[in-house]
């Protein structure tokens, strides 16, 4: 897994259920890099990391989308 990856993972897995805009996960993540297209940022990292997690137990994906809002961690149980 790769560094970001790892990061995002960690971040959102802290609070599960909790919903976090993609502003909110850049700033956390990438805190003083240089400024980039953030919803591509975190979209490709959460596109990699959902293919390295798979589903959890219940069939669901651990990282799911909040539509309009952003992303939050579902745990296994």
């Amino acid at each position: 897994m790769r560094r970001k990856e790892f990061d995002i993972l960690s971040f959102l897995a802290e609070h599960p259920g909790w919903v976090y805009t993609k502003e909110q996960i850049y700033v956390s993540i990438w805190r003083d890099e240089h400024p980039v297209n953030v919803d591509n940022a975190v979209t490709c990292q959460i596109k990699q990391l959902r293919k390295k997690l798979g589903n959890n137990p219940k069939g669901t994906p651990y990282i799911e989308t909040v539509w309009g809002v952003g992303y939050k961690f579902n745990h296994g149980m």
